[in-house]
């Protein structure tokens, strides 16, 4: 057989994979370490992600700590820090930097809900392209045999089908930690 399923999982995979990461750095009201997954710091003349230069903590349910793993990166994680669209403001002592999350109002929440549906519908699009793709792939094999051809078409589907509810499961638990208070 010609056609190869493998590639159109892995591609539905990623499609979930990037809900995820996008999903986790948008802030709710708790504080969550993957919010600062998008910041860069210069270091060294380099662009290096924020959690390859310094630990980040969460000692209180609202309180982000970030511990550099070298003093004189400090500032530079403040600057990055103010300059990315999270809206919060790092607090220094010379060693560390503190993030407090504020609480989020109602307003903001269900703004940031529709920001996550919107999230959840452009995994949803990738995904049904990666089923496009791989039915047309099957329908230009013309070596298939009808009915092999057949059960690879109900195969893409029900693929596709089972990662639109696995998304739509990223999405719901993540509007829930939203619309949590």
């Amino acid at each position: 057989m010609a056609f190869d399923i493998t590639d159109a999982k892995a591609r539905m995979q990623g499609a979930q994979d990037a809900l995820q990461r996008e999903l986790g750095s948008i802030r709710t009201g708790r504080a969550n370490p993957r919010i600062l997954d998008r910041i860069e710091v210069e270091y060294y003349g380099a662009m290096t992600p924020l959690n390859q230069v310094a630990s980040i903590s969460v000692p209180e349910a609202r309180i982000l700590l970030i511990t550099p793993f070298d003093k004189s990166v400090l500032d530079e994680i403040i600057r990055a820090i103010n300059m990315s669209d999270l809206g919060l403001n790092p607090a220094s002592d010379g060693n560390i930097v503190r993030l407090a999350i504020p609480q989020m109002t109602e307003e903001g929440r269900k703004e940031l809900a529709k920001q996550v549906k919107a999230e959840a519908e452009k995994a949803k699009v990738s995904v049904r392209n990666v089923r496009r793709d791989a039915m047309d792939s099957v329908k230009k094999d013309k070596e298939l045999p009808e009915d092999v051809a057949r059960k690879a078409e109900d195969a893409i589907q029900k693929l596709t089908d089972d990662n639109i509810k696995a998304i739509d499961a990223i999405a719901a638990e993540k509007e829930k930690e939203l619309l949590t208070i």
